[in-house]
């Protein structure tokens, strides 16, 4: 696996995306961390709207990383992370301000990592860090494009590890990702973030 590191300004954002079969990509993702990265999380899971979510609590009963629903208009804090609600998009601008919006669906769904990889790639440039695990469909890819074209850093879970392999897939066919990497290998990469900003 890469070394990885993300202490100060080499890195400032975090950003995750997932669609079927994610919530179980989550769960071992974040399951055995007792601290998070020294930077903001953000979490674009495919969720019905038509359902309240019970994501956040899930998540929570599984790690010690604080993990909350984003509300608009909070400044996203290091350490934490942060799901994007259900029919609302999730974005990220200057100052780590977090913008939730309901404005059209992209590749047909809301919220699209497609918005949140955009706005952490506008916002962040080369400090940012992009990873597409399971999940149907191509949303994430022209995101992947824009944190890549920026500078930053995009990991893909490996399709053939991915219970879905298509958002994984789109972003490769994109040639938007720097590493592919089965789940527990992004596990890793994201504990070495998490330890290497306590030892700063």
């Amino acid at each position: 696996m890469a070394a990885a590191r993300c202490i100060g300004e080499s890195c400032a954002v975090v950003a995750v995306a997932a669609s079927a079969g994610g919530v179980f990509a989550l769960l071992e993702l974040f399951g055995s961390f007792t601290t998070g990265p020294p930077v903001p999380t953000l979490v674009v899971q495919h969720l019905s709207p038509r359902h309240r979510t019970l994501l956040d609590t899930i998540l929570q009963r599984r790690t010690r990383v604080p993990v909350a629903m984003a509300r608009d208009g909070e400044r996203a804090a290091a350490g934490r992370v942060y799901l994007a609600p259900p029919d609302r998009h999730l974005l990220i601008g200057p100052g780590g301000i977090l913008t939730l919006s309901d404005t059209e669906r992209v590749n047909r769904v809301r919220p699209a990592a497609d918005r949140l990889f955009t706005s952490v790639a506008e916002t962040y440039e080369d400090r940012a860090w992009a990873f597409v695990l399971s999940g149907t469909g191509r949303d994430g890819a022209a995101g992947a494009r824009a944190v890549k074209d920026g500078g930053g850093t995009v990991v893909v879970q490996d399709p053939e590890s991915a219970d879905y392999p298509g958002m994984p897939r789109a972003a490769l066919k994109a040639g938007a990702v720097d590493h592919v990497l089965a789940l527990h290998d992004i596990e890793e990469m994201i504990r070495t973030f998490a330890a290497s900003g306590q030892k700063t």
